[in-house]
């Protein structure tokens, strides 16, 4: 009992002074706010070993933030390898001899062609809100008459556009439309929303480009198009965007490593 109530006590004292932190008058983030303190917090000797952190609804209360803000704050960290989340168990630091160094192995658009010294240009950038089609709203697991925002860009090199993507996003991600869409995708869904892009399925086939995309593409009708189809989810396996890109076969190779184990 008395270890119990002195860990608490420490907990609490802990608190205590990440309260006073807290400003939420600040121009800084709440969530990347709470981030900062619950790095200071797990780095305590009372988290370092591997400890559960207090469930959420007690933590977002003792921080005096949402348990939206805080669950971003912790998406992080999770993503940063420093938490583990387990469903019916709970939130607890990573033990310092488990940490690892974390492989990325998907990118967005922008950070693929800046990796590989490909200059690109926006042709095309519409932000708009649409109803979404019956497959669309079926993988956000939403209504088809609840309204999504769709983002079209039209992109490639200086001299010519080589795809064109259609984005449509979860209302879960909470975007206005008023976001810089021109700033790599994922880098902006998780400075301005909190929202880690954490896993990508993707499905890739060949087709035949129709009059629409021949336009967009500036080749002809007929001619062989890369059609990819990428489902996005969260650090919570949600899913966040569904993408369609149209790439001009002729200007684009796909490559895909696979290493056995």
């Amino acid at each position: 009992m008395y270890t119990h109530t002195l860990k608490r006590y420490f907990f609490f004292n802990i608190v205590m002074i990440m309260k006073l932190r807290i400003d939420h008058k600040s121009q800084v983030p709440l969530h990347i706010q709470a981030e900062e303190l619950l790095r200071k917090l797990i780095e305590s000797p009372e988290y370092i070993d591997g400890k559960l952190l207090p469930n959420e609804v007690e933590l977002s209360k003792d921080l005096n933030i949402s348990r939206t803000t805080l669950r971003q704050s912790i998406n992080k960290l999770v993503y940063d390898g420093l938490l583990i989340r387990k469903k019916g168990v709970g939130t607890r630091v990573v033990e310092s001899k488990s940490l690892s160094s974390k492989s990325k192995n998907w990118m967005s658009f922008s950070q693929e062609m800046s990796a590989r010294g490909i200059p690109i240009r926006n042709f095309e950038l519409h932000v708009s809100w649409v109803m979404p089609e019956k497959r669309i709203a079926s993988f956000f697991g939403i209504k088809e008459d609840k309204k999504i925002l769709k983002l079209v860009r039209l992109r490639g090199r200086p001299e010519g556009p080589f795809v064109y993507f259609e984005s449509y996003f979860h209302p879960i991600v909470r975007l206005t439309g008023d976001e810089d869409y021109k700033a790599p995708l994922y880098e902006m869904l998780e400075k301005s929303h909190g929202i880690i892009a954490m896993i990508s399925k993707e499905e890739i086939s060949a087709l035949l480009a129709d009059e629409f995309i021949a336009a967009k593409l500036e080749t002809n009708i007929g001619s062989p198009i890369l059609f990819r189809k990428r489902f996005v989810y969260d650090i919570d396996e949600r899913p966040i965007e569904y993408n369609l890109g149209y790439y001009k076969a002729d200007s684009f190779v796909y490559t895909v490593e696979s290493r056995r184990e």
